[in-house]
């Protein structure tokens, strides 16, 4: 493709050197440059792509995209290679590379679901209604990426990096997909990995605290304005009410088509006659002008506003009902409040938690709708944050009527060591514990002693298959080893 091709939609460049050329591949690592391929030099929060100009030159550009302010004294740029100045090169990188894959954003529906929790299981609820209603759809999210039923890839961040993200879109509009749903984060929006992608729907789920860092946002109204800027990218939302900041956006944006959802606010589209258990949801809610009971089995006050969203969704597409009803009481989510079935009918549910506040956010959920016991079995993962131990440790002990504090991912760490660090922190409590070092051994105490009326939480790992200990990932998928030892337990 001509350069000039790859630069449309982009303001105030400055070029040095000819337009003209063919171009015939872009990337932002100069190690995967080749032979007349576009380097675009990111300024990183701790790798400076400028610094690697002459190594992607040596690899083989014949252009190179700097931003504007960066310091090209002492970099070699030979006169025959094209060089492009731009305000932000994260935001050029995007588009060029929306260009160069044709604009694939275009050639189908793209859904966009922010905010601070609910976007995994939200997705996964609106892919499961479009596909049952026939769709070929794609997803992109913190779990994996899918096309049309096939998982892709295993996903190592919950947006992809624009270049990766144009690729993507490109493989799916090269396969047929119809609708594509996405997770779209708020770092994402940031560093306008998603500019240059064409959004049909936006979807706000909720709005908490999360994500305040250095290399994140400096405060609560950064966010908060990072994830407007999906609203300003479409015209058409959906949004949560009920939520505090969402319930700000219609105001904000008085000239979009926003439908809002809720239980307790004026909305669109509002839940009534809430039932929750340890197993399920059910809730009556409008559709297509009548009252409609709805049943899914992610239980929680959460899961209701997860199937509203995808149920304002599925309306934009005109779905039927039945169809709706069909896919909401169907969907799973692989480590999102999923439940395993198994013989003993035990709920046993297993969840990403793996923070302080996912830890009592899912242990809170639980407690207030199971009538016997809330048993929590979790660890911490090794090599990261040590001060999150304890405070995991005192809210299990706090609120969950038994823990067993167990081993997750421990990495290079000894793995007693942070069940130690965990118990400093139940220590603080009355909560009745136990230390099971080995996760399966853990996992089978908990289900010895859980009746039907009880819940099991397995917190940390989720979707995870694997555990990491010494660098090696070893098998451990945590559905197959609960049936397994009930199957075992039930042979004695």
């Amino acid at each position: 493709m001509e350069l000039k091709s790859l630069l449309i939609g982009l303001e105030g460049l400055k070029v040095r050197g000819s337009l003209d050329i063919d171009i015939k591949g872009i990337e932002s690592n100069s190690k995967e440059i080749k032979k007349d391929f576009l380097f675009v030099a990111i300024k990183g929060f701790s790798v400076d792509g400028h610094n690697f100009i002459e190594g992607a030159i040596q690899n083989g550009a014949t252009a190179v995209m700097i931003e504007e302010g960066c310091d090209l004294k002492n970099i070699n740029i030979p006169e025959n290679v094209t060089v492009i100045m731009a305000k932000n090169t994260r935001e050029a990188l995007a588009i060029t590379s929306s260009n160069y894959y044709g604009n694939p954003s275009r050639k189908f529906k793209l859904i966009g679901v922010t905010g601070t929790k609910g976007k995994t299981t939200t997705t996964f609820m609106i892919k499961e209604i479009l596909e049952k209603a026939g769709k070929k759809v794609g997803l992109i999210g913190t779990i994996a990426t899918y096309i049309n039923g096939r998982k892709l890839k295993d996903s190592d961040r919950t947006t992809p990096e624009s270049l990766e993200l144009q690729r993507i879109f490109s493989k799916m509009a090269e396969e047929g997909v119809e609708v594509v749903v996405m997770e779209v984060s708020s770092q994402s929006l940031k560093l306008h990995r998603v500019s240059g992608c064409d959004f049909d729907i936006v979807v706000f789920t909720n709005f908490s605290e999360d994500h305040i860092s250095k290399n994140e946002h400096p405060d609560m109204e950064d966010y908060f304005q990072s994830k407007l800027k999906l609203f300003k990218m479409c015209s058409t939302g959906i949004v949560n009410v009920d939520d505090l900041h969402g319930n700000k956006i219609p105001g904000l944006f008085p000239e979009s088509n926003i439908t809002t959802y809720g239980i307790d606010n004026f909305a669109n589209v509002l839940a009534k006659d809430i039932t929750i258990t340890n197993s399920y949801v059910d809730f009556k809610v409008k559709i297509k002008d009548k009252n409609e009971r709805v049943k899914t089995g992610i239980p929680g006050r959460f899961s209701v506003y997860n199937s509203l969203a995808a149920i304002c969704v599925a309306q934009k597409f005109g779905i039927e009902p039945e169809i709706v009803k069909e896919a909401l009481s169907d969907v799973r989510v692989p480590g999102r409040s999923e439940l395993v079935d198994n013989k003993r009918e035990i709920p046993i549910m297993i969840d990403y938690a793996h923070s302080p506040e996912s830890l009592q956010n899912i242990l809170q959920a639980v407690k207030s709708y199971t009538r016997g016991k809330v048993i929590s079995v979790f660890g911490c993962g090794g090599d990261r944050d040590t001060s999150k131990r304890p405070v995991m440790g005192e809210i299990s002990g706090k609120i969950a009527d038994y823990t067993i504090i167990t081993s997750d991912n421990p990495r290079t760490e000894d793995p007693n060591k942070i069940v130690e660090q965990i118990e400093e922190g139940i220590k603080k409590t009355k909560g009745n514990y136990k230390v099971v070092v080995d996760r399966v051994e853990a996992i089978r105490k908990a289900i010895k002693m859980a009746n039907k009326k009880d819940i099991i939480v397995l917190a940390g790992k989720g979707h995870e298959p694997y555990q990491e200990i010494n660098g090696v990932k070893h098998p451990f998928d945590e559905r197959i080893i609960v049936r397994d030892i009930i199957e075992e337990l039930d042979n004695k």
